[in-house]
């Protein structure tokens, strides 16, 4: 136990003598690199003007350009790297120009100097060592990657040293003046550029900075202190210019200090133990702490964009809102959302990747358009979130102007050009709200609004905006309960031929009765459906229910619209297959009804859904025709069993040339094509007769019968009497079309 006792504290002693040991050698090391270093930047710099043509042309014996080399060569090198000396020799070393103490002298006042330099300048003629102590040479190793300036490369010369210079350390570096373009400059002996920088405190204050060595000195005494070694400094010509002195880490301290008393005081097998469990601990302590300190930066910042995420933004405001000194006259703390428009369509088309590569981009782009003390996060997603004060009403309106700018220009992803818009909402403490979960809100409607709006644009919050969406909300939350609830159905409006004047169909109309809210409009319920996310389980509902009440009328097409969202967002073959499996559904007396909405965002998914549900036997239908894009073309690309024609076209035909002309084209290309044309909003005599007159094959609208409960549809089509154009109308309608009034139609 004994032997194995000493012998630890041996190993003890040792390791921590050995630490602070090899510390010292490394920082002695690391101070002689330096210092080589030093002498690579004063050739390098020497080298920028050395190794040019016009140092070649302009300084030689027989002129030296004075104003040229004052220009490049002494006020150069002085104020730009800090050359204290600059002497230029000829091939005879012969002094052709001297600059000191910031100012030219005569050429002579090198002489002075000369004593000193001569190692040097033999070492550098001659291409061989002098006198003075070799060292490294870093410059060297640095040229060897130069094609243009190689052949300057191998014309120079150059070198490098620790010197005493009239009494005083200083580096002295010399490098040959040669061509760097045109070679045949150099001829005979070249010219030598002589630089002296002084090593003085500043010199040494540089090194310690740049080393990380506190208390790093040249003074002529050694110094004295705990963890401070001196050292003798002596150039490479061997004389003894100071001693350098510096604080040591001392790696081995706590060895020697305090490990090493207790190991000697305590029971050998306790010491060990103990030695152990103090390692381990600290060991663990230290991975303990980076994992907190990490865990703490990514639950405040964004892994993708590395900009804070939503809880240090929500810190952030509770700070601002704190210690504002906001007011309704002065100070302002302004909120914006920022929403990149059509992001999903970025991801889906060209993938996540490059939608993660353009969050990353817009991030930056935003964080360079902002003030020194704005506040950018995400908060997932493609929605950003700003805050910055505003002195006054118009930093809101600032601000806005800002955030647009930097979608200005497009950004750059992996090479492809992309341009993009973003939707941003606005809100102002306190104008529209004292609190974070207000003033969050208050911007979050705002930016809501601007995309409803159209987006690529910034709405600022209004109350008005708040009531409306809160009552959307409202309706959102009763309309995904409406199916349990059992407060949906559909309602039927029916068809009617212009052949045989009967009920051949109907479109399936879904209704809401709300307990509280009454009958709430499709036009209200529906868009909330889809912003919402909702519409493809109601689309599915509604199917399903077409298809259960499709068996009450074997002999009728039930007709049933289609969001364009149930496109993206379901498997519609898929969910036609199973409702024809589960309620024995015909499917040729099944009509899908399309707006053009879906067919202006058509892609491969869509025309291969189009073919699969045709394949299985359902009719197709484009419905509103005319009021969207394009929609010759998608008579061309696409196959339909009918066309409707929007309610607009049939309510004008009879007061506009222009809805006649309209309605005859429509149907006079329809029928060449083969398809069934239907008109909608019928509501008068007249208009069934002249939509007849016009070529249509069906009608729908008030004219015939308001949309009806399912019991009711069945009684109306019992006692319908069928619809049949008077004789003596068809003259009248002729000539009120030809251009007459409807008085004397």
């Amino acid at each position: 136990i004994t032997f194995f006792g000493i012998l630890l504290l041996a190993i003890v002693a040792f390791a921590g003598w050995s630490a602070n040991r090899a510390a010292t050698e490394t920082e002695a090391a690391l101070l002689e690199n330096a210092f080589n270093q030093a002498i690579a930047s004063v050739l390098d710099g020497q080298k920028s003007v050395a190794w040019w043509d016009d140092a070649v042309s302009k300084i030689s014996d027989e002129h030296v350009d004075l104003e040229f080399t004052d220009s490049n060569f002494g006020v150069f090198l002085t104020e730009t790297y800090g050359h204290n000396e600059v002497y230029i020799l000829n091939g005879k070393d012969q002094p052709l120009y001297s600059y000191a103490e910031e100012e030219r002298r005569e050429p002579a006042a090198f002489e002075a100097r000369r004593e000193d330099l001569t190692s040097l300048i033999f070492e550098v003629r001659e291409g061989r060592t002098s006198n003075l102590r070799g060292r490294p040479d870093e410059f060297g190793q640095s040229q060897t990657n130069y094609k243009v300036l190689a052949g300057a490369v191998k014309l120079a010369r150059w070198g490098g040293h620790i010197m005493s210079v009239d009494g005083r350390p200083a580096v002295v570096t010399a490098i040959t003046i040669v061509p760097n373009v045109d070679l045949s400059l150099h001829r005979g002996v070249p010219n030598l550029l002589i630089s002296v920088i002084y090593i003085n405190d500043d010199f040494i204050a540089k090194i310690s900075r740049a080393l990380l060595m506190p208390e790093l000195k040249l003074s002529a005494e050694p110094a004295r202190g705990r963890a401070i070694v001196s050292q003798r400094f002596v150039g490479d010509d061997g004389i003894d210019v100071g001693n350098l002195s510096w604080e040591t880490r001392r790696p081995g301290h706590v060895l020697l200090t305090v490990i090493l008393p207790l190991v000697a005081c305590g029971v050998l097998g306790a010491g060990i133990l103990s030695n152990q469990m103090f390692k381990r601990l600290r060991h663990a302590s230290e991975e303990l702490a980076q994992r907190e300190a990490k865990s703490r930066h990514a639950s405040r910042h964004d892994a993708l964009s590395g900009l804070p995420n939503r809880m240090h933004m929500l810190e952030k405001v509770d700070e601002w809102l704190a210690k504002g000194n906001l007011s309704p006259n002065g100070r302002r703390a302004v909120a914006a959302y920022v929403d990149i428009d059509k992001f999903k369509d970025i991801n889906d088309t060209l993938g996540h990747e490059t939608g993660d590569k353009l969050v990353r981009a817009v991030a930056e782009r935003l964080r360079s358009r902002l003030r020194a003390g704005d506040f950018i996060a995400r908060f997932g997603g493609d929605e950003f979130t700003i805050l910055c004060l505003a002195e006054d009403e118009q930093g809101g309106k600032r601000l806005a102007e800002r955030i647009s700018a930097a979608f200005t220009e497009p950004f750059s992803i992996d090479g492809q050009s992309m341009r993009v818009k973003a939707s941003i909402g606005i809100a102002m403490a306190p104008d529209h709200g004292t609190t974070t979960d207000e003033l969050m809100r208050h911007a979050d409607i705002a930016l809501y609004d601007a995309k409803r709006q159209g987006r690529d644009r910034a709405i600022f919050f209004t109350a008005d905006m708040a009531r409306d969406v809160e009552t959307r909300r409202a309706i959102e939350v009763d309309l995904r309960a409406a199916i349990e609830r059992n407060e949906l159905r559909l309602q039927y409006q029916p068809i009617v031929s212009c052949r045989t004047g009967e009920i051949v169909g109907a479109e399936a109309l879904l209704r809401w009765r709300h307990p509280e809210r009454g009958e709430v409009p499709p036009t209200t319920f529906i868009p909330i459906a889809e912003d919402s996310g909702f519409m493809a389980t109601l689309g599915t509902w509604m199917l399903d229910r077409a298809a259960r009440d499709t068996k009450r009328w074997p002999d009728l097409d039930i007709a049933v619209n289609l969001s364009p969202l149930q496109f993206r967002q379901t498997d519609l073959p898929k969910i036609m297959k199973g409702l024809v499996d589960a309620h024995g559904l015909v499917p040729q007396r099944f009509v899908l009804e399309i707006t053009e909405g879906v067919l202006l965002e058509a892609n491969a998914s869509t025309t291969s859904t189009l073919d699969a549900l045709q394949a299985m036997g359902f009719q197709t239908a484009l419905d509103d025709f005319g009021t969207g894009y394009s929609s010759l073309v998608y008579l061309c690309n696409f196959k339909f069993n009918k066309i409707k024609i929007d309610r607009s076209f049939v309510t004008n035909a009879s007061s506009s040339e222009t809805s006649r002309a309209i309605v005859q084209s429509v149907a006079s290309l329809g029928r060449g094509l083969g398809m069934e044309i239907v008109a909608e909003g019928v509501e008068t005599e007249y208009q069934a007769q002249l939509m007849s007159l016009f070529g249509c094959t069906e009608l729908q609208g008030y004219y015939f019968s308001r949309p009806v409960e399912v019991e009711q549809l069945s009684a109306l089509i019992t006692k319908f009497k069928p619809w049949q154009a008077p004789a003596l109308a068809r003259p009248a309608l002729i000539e009120h079309t030809s251009g007459q009034s409807k008085a004397s139609a």
